[in-house]
């Protein structure tokens, strides 16, 4: 089994000194989706929703919470991220939003946390945006999907 690196010999959590690592060009990409009923995919898509436009609020947000995960997960580094990009596709199939997002840096240590978190928030304004409709909507499925750079190398999701 892996160690972790948060965790001390004794079990005390901590950050991880990661001075020492070599400053290595890093990205991640995460992805998740909100599942609705046929008529919310529908006001979605229309752009007549009580509170806007559900993709721009939804990439705005997941951009901004990349930016803010250090904040909110207390054993991230902070990190001089140098491109965010949120995606928010329909997917009549589901019936739903299909989001993800891309995070890069040259660091030292790896972006799956803010790629993650920029998913997840995407998702939650979803939520937010369309609640007044559809109060069963689900967010399901929030993953990695591929990290490169660092000395772990590339990770892909198998399908």
């Amino acid at each position: 089994m892996t160690k972790l690196t948060h965790l001390r010999p004794s079990g005390e959590a901590h950050m991880v000194d990661v001075s020492e690592k070599p400053v290595t060009e890093r990205s991640a990409l995460a992805q998740g989706l909100v599942r609705m009923q046929q008529e919310t995919f529908h006001l979605a898509l229309s752009g007549d929703a009580k509170k806007g436009d559900v993709f721009a609020a939804a990439r705005i947000a997941g951009i901004m919470a990349a930016k803010k995960t250090a904040d909110l997960i207390p054993l991230c580094h902070p990190l001089a991220l140098t491109n965010i990009s949120v995606d928010v596709e329909a997917d009549p199939a589901l019936p739903g939003l299909k989001v993800s997002a891309r995070v890069k840096l040259a660091g030292q240590t790896g972006v799956e946390m803010e790629a993650l978190t920029a998913v997840a928030v995407a998702c939650l304004t979803i939520y937010d945006m369309l609640k007044a409709a559809d109060r069963s909507m689900r967010i399901e499925a929030i993953e990695l999907v591929e990290k490169t750079g660092g000395k772990s190398g590339t990770f892909r999701r198998e399908s």
